[in-house]
């Protein structure tokens, strides 16, 4: 079985606790936590499976990767830490082991990535014989592998569109829903996610990635942004109040351009409450959905719900996101080193997962 460590144990982390425990092919090593709460906790009780795994957390990191893990799901965040998080991830590569994460955007389609990016990850691949597989947490395979298989069900294709509408109420996250995206911030706050360029750094990525499935050239990169304000105040279980008058929900694209038009589209539509912007589109269950709209003939729409922690819309985005990365490591682990992104590395059934719970 191959070795594991989950770095992490946040939203996306206790998502990958269980889902190593549970993949046939994969056996949980370590687990590498930064809050010193956390150490000494055993595994289970942070991932949430319902008993002890006899795995118990640290924040020993030069320990952990002495001992030569095969694999590292590294599901620490990157959104305000990104050389923080190339930094672990390097020290992970050269220890040998194939790397796979959501916390590097910019590395989505690492062929358009900087070079000051690219460069050390590809240093520490020739350094320790590692891999690295970056996908993205709303979640990746709904802006990439998803879009390309349904545009080859269809006879034309006109236009390409992943759209993902959330409710952000149960999202157990209160630094990035308010201050990286601004919900419950005054209208002129500008939220570091919504500034120009960001999205396109954070999305362009996946634009990229369905241009290269359906060799299109890419003409260009547009960004549009939509704001509404909360006509009540509304308060969360997970983060508390959010005053009316402040931002209530955000909806934005980023396009890619083709043949003049924007012809491959990441659409995002997220609320703090579902009184606000009723107009948007809205998930068929109102928590949250993944959609992928294929403009042609025939016209294809798929919408994906998934939910997890006990009906939790969110956390169900980021298990299917955790799933897609989980599940790629014994294929990574079979391929040679190297850095591979969503159109190389197959999505594909696991054998011996049906059926299967966290052991």
């Amino acid at each position: 079985m191959i070795g594991t460590v989950v770095w992490g144990t946040g939203n996306c982390g206790r998502a990958a606790i269980r889902a190593v425990e549970a993949h046939p092919a994969l056996r949980l090593a370590a687990v590498l936590v930064h809050d010193p709460g956390k150490v000494g906790m055993d595994a289970g009780e942070l991932g949430g499976v319902g008993r002890e795994l006899g795995v118990l957390a640290t924040d020993e990191v030069e320990a952990v990767l002495a001992t030569g893990p095969r694999a590292v799901v590294y599901a620490a965040s990157g959104d305000t830490r990104p050389e923080g998080a190339l930094a672990d991830i390097c020290r992970a590569i050269r220890a040998g082991a194939v790397v796979v994460t959501p916390a590097l955007h910019t590395l989505y389609d690492h062929r358009s990535a900087p070079a000051e990016l690219r460069e050390p990850v590809l240093a520490a691949i020739q350094q320790g014989g590692g891999s690295l597989f970056v996908s993205g947490v709303d979640p990746g395979w709904a802006n990439d592998v998803l879009p390309a298989l349904l545009s080859g069900l269809g006879t034309t294709v006109q236009a390409i569109r992943c759209q993902e509408i959330f409710d952000y109420s149960s999202y157990d996250q209160p630094d990035a829903v308010r201050n990286l995206v601004g919900m419950g911030k005054p209208m002129d706050y500008q939220a570091p996610m919504l500034a120009p360029g960001v999205p396109t750094m954070v999305w362009g990525g996946q634009l990229r990635l369905i241009a290269r499935a359906l060799a299109a050239e890419l003409e260009d990169v547009r960004e549009t942004l939509e704001r509404r304000q909360l006509e009540r105040s509304v308060r969360s279980a997970a983060m508390g109040e959010f005053e009316a008058g402040t931002q209530g929900a955000v909806r934005f694209e980023v396009q890619g351009i083709v043949g003049g038009e924007p012809r491959i589209v990441v659409e995002h539509v997220t609320r703090i409450h579902p009184s606000c912007a009723p107009d948007w589109p809205t998930p068929p269950n109102q928590a949250g959905a993944h959609r992928v709209i294929i403009e042609g003939l025939p016209r294809i729409e798929v919408t994906v719900e998934a939910t997890d922690e006990g009906g939790n819309a969110s956390a169900g985005g980021n298990a299917t996101a955790v799933g897609r990365l989980v599940g790629a490591i014994d294929w990574l682990a079979e391929a040679e080193p190297g850095l591979y992104d969503a159109l190389d590395v197959p999505l594909r059934p696991v054998a011996g997962k049906l059926g299967r719970s966290p052991r």
